[in-house]
């Protein structure tokens, strides 16, 4: 088993930025590809940005890219979402989920463990 909390959610004005992080216990966290979701109110889950274990490969949904940076140390073992240039848009729980397989994956189906979410408020 692995437990995730996820942690750095809080109001922001838009333009501002966020770091969220997401603390892993139980087996091995550098065996596990690590991915953030979110979900705004009345919407599907949806994929933001994956990292593999070793932190060599990241992907990214379109509409995060240039804007946020996924991020992993190991030794904490910890994923981090470093968050810029906010919108109003970005609202949403954030979710962290681990992948045993570590594979570069971009449906929450294909997760095996979640954390409870954090809570992203951007004010325009």
């Amino acid at each position: 088993q692995v437990q995730l909390v996820e942690s750095g959610g809080g109001l922001v004005q838009a333009g501002g930025s966020l770091r969220l992080s997401c603390a892993a216990s139980g087996r091995t966290f550098s065996s596990y590809a690590m991915a953030w979701f979110r979900q705004a109110p009345g919407k599907e889950r949806e994929f933001v940005a994956v990292i593999s274990w070793s932190g060599g490969r990241t992907y990214y949904a379109d509409s995060m890219k240039g804007r946020f940076t996924i991020s992993r140390d190991n030794a904490k073992n910890t994923v981090y979402l470093q968050m810029n240039s906010l919108k109003p848009d970005d609202t949403a729980v954030y979710y962290c989920a681990a992948d045993m397989t570590d594979g570069i994956k971009l449906g929450p189906v294909e997760y095996d463990y979640w954390g409870q979410g954090t809570q992203v408020t951007v004010s325009s």
